[in-house]
């Protein structure tokens, strides 16, 4: 017994964790995927691979509360299918992160929920293709196309398909040459490793080929608290007094938290890490100074990487005019391009935003746009993003859809929040 608890404890020493983020609970994520950093622990991409599973901003009780489609579906769906050993702790108070994960770990290393709700069927459709760290260069799209494309969210797969051992089943339909060809029905989401919080697609398949796709948030319940990364416009569009400074490291913050997210669907882990770190330092409170020279090294590698500049060209294309005609006010209608072009937008903020950390000026009240657009209108800018989304994914390949959703990065806080009477920061 003695030795097969030193086995346990050696072998979750350093657990995998899978992380189920809800809308709204972004503060909680960033401290603990900052805690976790620090801890050397590494975010999985899906339930096979996790000891730990970390629930953000859903307290306890509510996954065998919730209706079938809510929020509770999906986390019970996940927690089913991690293997044993395994524990799941709840994170709602971001001040409160290490406790929790001391005690997750504690309750793994003591196998308390070693056998709690095993999974019953075979867990191959949940594997997951890790990308290699390679250095200044992200892995092409053959290496990573499958990267958590399968894996996160089976459980709403039944709500549309038939299923064979978990896996859907395929329908047949013309393609865009008038051929009959199997059509395969793929819910991505709400949880994949660098996927927006929140979020189900839902792709038709014909070969490798996106036909159609549709996406649509998880049911979450409303909330007055503003987006995390909207905080500082709306606050000053209420009366309060923010700094200019205050706002711009939010922005820079949140553009390095989107870019982290699109390095690493595009397989560049170690500049994923890198621009993290950045971001952690930026919502540190880091000074301006130390801000740019953080900063400068990862816009020049980003800009110089002939591959990713390859990976990601001519992937969901959004001129300028379309997009104004959906609505999208924010960097991807400045972009008026691609996926890269989007990004080349991100680094660009980045840049002058870590710049003026320090002002001390306040923000103006009727500045109120924040990292994805204006927020003085009826619709949340990440609103008019998802509803772009379909047609930039319609007839691209599988392996790039992730691609093009990280580049968009749509904040499913923004649907969400209801402002408190008085308080609506709508001019529409």
């Amino acid at each position: 017994m003695e030795l097969r608890r030193a086995l346990v404890r050696a072998a979750v020493s350093r657990p995998g964790v899978l992380l189920a983020t809800s809308p709204g609970a972004t503060r909680q994520r960033l401290a603990v995927e900052a805690e976790l950093a620090r801890r050397g622990w590494a975010c999985v991409g899906g339930p096979a691979e996790a000891d730990l599973f970390v629930i953000l901003g859903v307290r306890e009780g509510e996954d065998e509360a919730e209706g079938e489609g809510g929020e509770g579906d999906w986390v019970a769906a996940l927690w089913q299918g991690i293997p044993a050993p395994k524990a799941r702790v709840w994170v709602t108070d971001p001040g409160r992160v290490a406790d929790a994960l001391d005690s997750g770990l504690a309750d793994l290393v003591r196998g308390e929920h070693g056998n709690d709700h095993a999974p019953d069927a075979p867990d191959s459709h949940h594997e997951h293709h890790e990308h290699q760290q390679n250095g200044d260069h992200p892995t092409p799209p053959s290496d990573h196309g499958g990267h958590d494309m399968h894996g996160g969210h089976h459980g709403h797969a039944g709500h549309d398909m038939g299923l064979v051992e978990g896996l859907p089943m395929a329908d047949r339909a013309d393609d865009r040459d008038g051929l009959r060809l199997d059509v395969l029905h793929v819910p991505l989401g709400p949880v994949l490793a660098d996927w927006p919080a929140g979020l189900i697609l839902r792709l038709d398949l014909q070969g490798d080929l996106v036909q159609e796709a549709t996406a649509e948030p998880v049911t979450a319940p409303p909330s007055p608290h503003p987006p995390f990364w909207d905080e500082p416009w709306l606050q000053a569009a209420s009366g309060e007094h923010i700094s200019r400074g205050d706002a711009a490291r939010r922005l820079c913050a949140a553009h390095l938290d989107s870019l982290g997210r699109f390095f690493a669907v595009a397989g560049w882990d170690d500049m994923a890490a890198r621009t993290r770190h950045v971001r952690d330092r930026a919502l540190a409170g880091a000074a301006a100074a130390e801000l740019t020279s953080l900063v400068r090294p990862l816009i020049r590698r980003a800009q110089r990487s002939r591959t990713l500049r390859w990976l990601t060209t001519g992937l969901g294309t959004l001129p300028a005019e379309q997009a104004r005609q959906r609505g999208v006010t924010g960097p991807a209608l400045l972009a008026d391009g691609d996926a890269y072009n989007r990004m080349l937008v991100w680094l660009d903020a980045v840049g002058r935003s870590a710049a003026d950390c320090d002002v001390t000026e306040a923000l103006d009240p009727a500045e109120v746009v924040g990292p994805r657009g204006k927020l003085d209108t009826p619709v949340p800018p990440s609103r008019a993003l998802l509803d772009s989304l379909p047609r930039l994914l319609e007839g691209t390949e599988f392996a790039c859809a992730r691609i093009i959703v990280a580049s968009l990065d749509p904040d499913l806080d923004e649907l969400t929040h209801v402002p408190a009477p008085g308080t609506v920061h709508s001019h529409g």
